[in-house]
């Protein structure tokens, strides 16, 4: 309808559409059917966008087509306004943009999956309006709902900002990508009409597990192990009262006598400390996962603190001081993951309102929210760029994205 109108910028109100000619068949399109009646989202939808100050001549044009548009109407107004922009500037296709509102869909749907079926109210979420939480919350307020059941303050929610950040994805050769590019493939994305994006994302789930994402986990129970018996309330004080530094010492000591006692039986090596090295960034007197640093460096400059994060940078110094390691190893960004992950949920397993059960389940459940996101976007390169029956990217045409 919009492809030859001069339209630049979807966000604008003031854009004249009214030589768009809308016939009766499309008009059915939009409208909401008589089975979708008592259906409150799409007005619910609209309202958000507008508490939210959002802007969209698409969904002012399907408002004046005089009939009770459909979720799915609100829905499509709401992604053709996000890919307008980037597709006018040819940075993504018109079947990228035509997808978008699936992924969308599907991403909605997988966070509603991972939440009990128990905290699903007619019209509210874990006590939460429908209301409250399309018009004011983020994804990360929808997600620490998801993981905790309760509402968040801004501090709580921004660790999980940063986890799906980090989670997205590591690389185009990552199982989880194999998974859903494999997916792709197999229908052939030269007709990319007969591509099932569902499958796809199946694709993604069933290439998911225990070491391609379950094992987050490790991490926390590490932490876990060396934090039980310690007196801490809130791991984002750095008033918190322990000497990490000692701690630290006290478990580099036992792990250089195990080192020891390993080698004296026999054994292959002590056991592998999860969050400490890794394959690439070592060698060097003083070693750093730049993934770690990067956001080491952005907590310092919001004045943020987490102790086990803390804790695991004193380890690695201790480990080399006592001589359990030639020389100081990174911090990788496992340890990170784990560390803003059970500062998130520290305070409710404390209580025993969370089991070490429901800790693994919630760092698996991370991994999947954030790796969604990575997999939609190897689908859709894939659907764009791939050939029938080959997941093969081409090394030249692989980037990083900063």
């Amino acid at each position: 309808l919009f492809a030859h109108s001069g339209l630049v910028d979807a966000r604008d109100e003031t854009f004249d559409s009214s030589k768009i000619r809308v016939d009766e068949s499309t008009r059915v399109l939009f409208s909401a059917t008589a089975a979708e009646a008592n259906d409150p989202r799409p007005e619910a939808m609209l309202k958000a966008v507008r508490d939210r100050g959002g802007k969209s001549l698409f969904l002012r044009f399907v408002e004046s087509l005089g009939a009770r548009p459909s979720r799915d109407t609100i829905l499509a107004a709401i992604s053709t306004t996000i890919a307008w922009g980037p597709l006018m500037r040819k940075r993504i296709s018109r079947l990228t943009a035509e997808t978008l509102p699936w992924y969308l869909r599907l991403y909605g749907v997988m966070i509603g999956a991972s939440i009990p079926a128990r905290h699903h109210q007619h019209g509210s979420l874990c006590g939460i309006s429908r209301e409250e939480r399309f018009s004011r919350w983020s994804m990360a307020d929808v997600l620490f709902l998801a993981l905790t059941g309760k509402k968040p303050t801004e501090a709580e929610a921004r660790p999980l900002q940063i986890l799906i950040g980090l989670l997205i994805s590591n690389g185009p050769g990552s199982i989880s990508a194999q998974g859903a590019k494999g997916a792709v493939a197999a229908d052939g994305p030269q007709t990319p009409s007969r591509v099932q994006i569902n499958k796809a994302m199946v694709g993604f789930l069933t290439h998911s597990g225990y070491s391609h994402g379950g094992n987050g986990f490790e991490g926390m129970a590490f932490l876990l192990e060396q934090f039980k018996d310690a007196d801490l309330k809130e791991p984002t004080d750095r008033n918190h009262g322990l000497d990490l530094k000692a701690m630290a010492t006290r478990f580099a000591e036992a792990y250089k006598e195990e080192k020891l006692q390993s080698k004296e039986s026999g054994l292959d090596g002590p056991r592998a400390l999860p969050g400490v090295h890794h394959p690439i960034f070592k060698g060097k007197p003083i070693n750093y996962d730049p993934r770690e640093r990067f956001i080491a460096e952005f907590m310092e400059k919001r004045g943020d603190y987490n102790i086990f994060h803390a804790f695991y940078r004193e380890l690695v110094q201790a480990l080399y001081e006592t001589g359990a390691s030639r020389y100081v190893f990174c911090v990788n960004v496992d340890a990170v993951i784990a560390a803003l992950l059970l500062a998130v949920l520290w305070k409710d397993y404390r209580s025993g309102g969370l089991t070490e059960k429901d800790l693994e389940t919630a760092a698996f459940n991370v991994f999947l929210y954030g790796r969604m996101i990575g997999a939609a976007a190897e689908i859709d390169d894939h659907l764009n760029r791939g050939r029938n029956m080959d997941t093969r990217t081409p090394q030249e045409r692989c980037a990083f994205v900063v």
